[in-house]
């Protein structure tokens, strides 16, 4: 298997879910495509094993060779207490990802549980964490916004449709901006099929958000590419700079500056991507 590329998590495209009692799943998991790897102790596992589950991720990221986030239990349960007990100080832990965030205290009790230097990346899953979108995005620790669109459609009965998840998906791009955090990861596709993981992924890139949950190691190259830039971008990006550098860098009018701007955010991220010109 084909190792994949070190992205680090502020531009992470592909975030991996991987079931946190299923502990034979956690090294192809490390050796996938995806960007980044989240053990999961909330969701996928069930009530009766998230003594073992936790002890295991422990155990596993404890080898000095390992490393990967975390999915804990929201801040509500009487597991997530046990949760960051847990993992503080566990070598290979990357960060936490913090289920059911509705409240920026959350954030920053857990970051303050966890030691005060591992970063806990915010999953929005309800109306009311929608509302208050901004204020995490703000808070101590909180160091990206990702959509748990699955219990989101849950808690308010919105639909699939694009449309309808067109707000909430918008409001976690808004609140990042404004808290200074990169751009937000967005929920799962459920399906095996490659052609609609790459019309949703689409979808994701086209409102704004810069990464994307998964749930299986074969939809990490899609995401991958999907969300990154187009090699014919990553030309146009080059052929701009080089004009821009060729009459001085003067500015002509009033677009040279916002084209400016994306071309040099196409370039850093082709490098860091390994994206080449068309």
């Amino acid at each position: 298997m084909m190792a994949r590329r070190r992205v680090g998590p502020e531009d992470a495209r592909s975030w991996l879910l991987v079931n946190g009692a299923r502990p034979e799943l956690f090294d192809p998991a490390h050796g996938s495509r995806a960007d980044q790897v989240v053990l999961d102790i909330e969701d996928a596992v069930d009530p009766a094993r998230k003594d073992e589950a936790r002890a295991g991720v422990a155990q596993w990221l404890s080898d000095g060779e390992r490393s990967a986030w975390v999915r804990i239990n929201d801040h509500s349960t009487p597991y997530w207490e046990d949760d960051v007990a847990t993992l503080a100080g566990v070598p290979g832990l990357l960060g936490v990802v913090l289920a059911k965030t509705e409240a920026a205290e959350h954030v920053t009790e857990t970051y303050d549980r966890l030691g005060g230097a591992t970063p806990v990346l915010a999953l929005v899953e309800s109306a009311l964490g929608i509302e208050e979108a901004v204020s995490t995005a703000r808070a101590r620790g909180t160091f990206r916004l990702a959509f748990g669109s699955g219990d989101y459609r849950r808690d308010t009965g919105t639909s699939a449709d694009d449309l309808a998840m067109a707000y909430p998906r918008s409001r976690l791009v808004v609140a990042s901006r404004i808290g200074e955090l990169p751009g937000p990861i967005d929920g799962p596709t459920v399906t095996h099929s490659l052609p609609v993981l790459r019309e949703q992924s689409a979808v994701t890139v086209s409102l704004g958000l810069t990464g994307k949950l998964c749930l299986d190691p074969d939809q990490a190259p899609v995401l991958n590419e999907i969300i990154s830039p187009a090699p014919s971008d990553v030309a146009w990006a080059q052929d701009f700079l080089a004009d821009f550098d060729a009459r001085g860098q003067v500015v002509r009018d009033g677009s040279d500056l916002p084209r400016l701007a994306r071309a040099r955010k196409i370039t850093r991220l082709a490098e860091t991507f390994g994206v080449q010109p068309a």
